[in-house]
């Protein structure tokens, strides 16, 4: 495979934005190199990000995969090295969910036998005239002359679909600029009361979130919880940062706060979601000032350490003690 190496991701075609969001959370944090595609697909280019994590496309997409369906959220994943070729694998992955086609032999096998209206891009229109013209599979359609197809489907679109037919397409992932916010949710198997377990479910959040903002070079002015409740309520508490921060110390300060500010008492939990929010560069932030406390201090010395246990081994290797109880 080329250094072009492509994901997309795929989503269910009901998926709420919420959700949505969090796939894209997902991905940012193997790759900067993101394009969305609204409501539910995504590109992401990780050919860096096979260097920088030292393994294989295979491997970063069922990481991103169990990284989703650990939020409850079912993706689907083609890697190739083309936007098409990627796209028409994340819509035949079978039970496993990802489908990696490592070399130009491998498109070739996948691509050759499935219906022409499995291409990506071809519409329902195209797909009928090229049946007419006995060109039923994307193999017969690679496989027709360029001119031939450019006369029944016409010109330009005839030229591009043969070529994604072939595994060609130029098109490169375009990234969108850093989201301004970005959350982390938690699912409980079934309605919580103990409060024991919330807190625990809530420090695994703002330790995941944490992470994330210092993998991406960000800082939060602000941190949103939204609680779930049995009944299908939700309830929020938003609460600003006393300065930008991306130390799992300060934004689990501010989760607490918001916590006992909601008050309750026999409520039971469903789901748990903490918003960073007004996101910002780091470097745009005040900095990292003194705070003459020893203990934070060197707090704030481990975590770059922890942050690369975790980006080697997965994110879930080291946590506080407290985030381990929940495993409800």
């Amino acid at each position: 495979m080329s250094d072009s190496v492509i994901m997309h991701v795929r989503c269910r075609a009901d998926i709420e934005p919420e959700e949505y969001q969090t796939v894209l959370d997902v991905l940012a944090d193997f790759t900067p190199l993101i394009q969305p595609i609204p409501p539910g697909a995504a590109l992401a280019q990780i050919g860096g990000a096979l260097r920088l994590h030292d393994t294989t496309a295979d491997e970063i997409a069922r990481r991103a995969r169990v990284r989703c369906l650990l939020h409850g959220i079912d993706i689907r994943i083609g890697v190739a090295d083309t936007w098409a070729t990627a796209a028409t694998a994340s819509a035949h992955t079978g039970p496993g969910g990802v489908l990696h086609l490592p070399d130009a032999r491998a498109v070739h096998a996948f691509l050759s036998p499935l219906p022409v209206d499995a291409l990506y891009g071809v519409g329902a229109a195209q797909a009928a005239t090229l049946r007419r013209y006995g060109l039923h599979t994307i193999g017969a359609l690679a496989a027709m002359s360029e001119d031939v197809v450019s006369r029944i489907v016409g010109g330009k679109a005839g030229r591009i679909l043969r070529q994604r037919a072939r595994g060609l397409d130029p098109r490169a992932v375009v990234p969108l600029r850093r989201p301004e916010s970005t959350s982390a949710r938690h699912d409980f198997e079934r309605d919580m009361l103990d409060p024991v377990v919330i807190r625990a479910a809530l420090l695994d959040l703002v330790a995941e979130l944490a992470e994330r903002l210092r993998a991406r070079g960000q800082v939060a002015r602000g941190i949103t919880l939204a609680v779930r409740l049995a009944d299908g309520a939700r309830v929020e508490r938003t609460r600003k940062l006393p300065t930008p921060s991306g130390h799992t110390e300060d934004l689990r300060t501010a989760v607490w706060r918001s916590w006992d500010a909601l008050a309750f008492q026999r409520a039971r939990v469903r789901r748990l979601t903490i918003t960073a929010e007004e996101l910002t560069a780091a470097e745009d932030g005040p900095g990292t000032q003194l705070s003459l406390d020893p203990e934070r201090e060197a707090r704030l010395r481990l975590e770059p350490v922890l942050d690369k246990l975790n980006a080697r081994w997965g994110h879930t290797v080291v946590r506080p003690a407290g985030a381990y109880r929940h495993a409800s």
